[in-house]
């Protein structure tokens, strides 16, 4: 039974994903199928090896009318792709980083299109993993599989339940916390001054309205902030952490060369 509520999602462990793209990238990256709901008349185009790929996993596609497609689907304009498909979260202990990470943390970050443009980004900087704090939306919300265009399967992503959870974690792992906040005393891209993000590093990002709480601030080894040239003193979530993690990429690149 299709669930779109986090309630019944966590209880079986599972997220909704709809779309070919979305639905091909999970594949591709190894995402577990349960559930597959088809409707061919909607399709763009035919992609018959995209379902047999599915159905090597043994699940059995069916097939809807136009009408309970559209009924059943949870966005407007569906292409006729919709599968049950295993939450792509991990525990937080469990997510295994590469000698040098570049970590995204996101605290208290709410909107699932915010959530989900981050993930994009992480997926195109090379990013070894998102964690969300006391996270207001959970990873399987099927909005942010949608923004996230399904780079939520191909991103290890986890959450953390409290700050001491994730700061304990970040610690374990060697973490140099570089948090983005309006009030930093660095400019993001001076790593001459203490922005170096070209070692194990956590950008750290917060809530849309509040920013980052004191506590991770307190907690920070550098708070950097980004220039602000106009009236408003502050930029979206999604572009900060944008501007932070492509920051930290060229910064690493850099330092190869070097």
């Amino acid at each position: 039974m299709l669930q779109t509520k986090r309630r019944a999602r966590v209880e079986r462990g599972v997220t909704l994903v709809e779309g070919h793209d979305e639905l091909a990238l999970a594949v591709a990256a190894g995402a577990r199928v349960a559930e597959l709901y088809l409707c061919p008349e909607l399709w763009r185009a035919p992609d018959w090896p995209l379902v047999e790929a599915v159905g090597v996993t043994g699940v059995a596609p069916v097939e809807l009318s136009e009408a309970a497609f559209r009924k059943a689907a949870y966005r407007e304009g569906p292409d006729g792709w919709l599968a049950v498909v295993a939450d792509p979260a991990v525990p937080l202990a469990s997510l295994a980083l590469p000698p040098d990470p570049l970590v995204l943390v996101c605290e208290q970050v709410e909107k699932p299109g915010n959530l989900g443009a981050m993930l994009r980004t992480a997926d195109a900087a090379g990013v070894a993993a998102c964690v969300a704090v006391s996270p207001a939306t959970d990873w399987g919300n099927p909005n942010v599989v949608r923004a996230s265009k399904g780079t939520v399967f191909t991103v290890p992503v986890a959450s953390a339940a409290s700050d001491d959870e994730a700061l304990a974690w970040a610690r374990a792992h060697g973490l140099r916390l570089v948090a983005a906040s309006p009030s930093g005393t660095v400019d993001y891209t001076d790593a001459d001054a203490d922005a170096d993000l070209a070692g194990p590093v956590a950008v750290v990002v917060g809530a849309e309205h509040e920013g980052l709480s004191e506590r991770w601030l307190a907690e920070a080894d550098v708070a950097v902030r980004i220039p602000m040239f106009g009236r408003v003193n502050s930029l979206n979530v999604a572009t900060s952490a944008a501007l932070l993690l492509y920051e930290a990429r060229r910064q690493r690149s850099r330092q190869r060369r070097g």
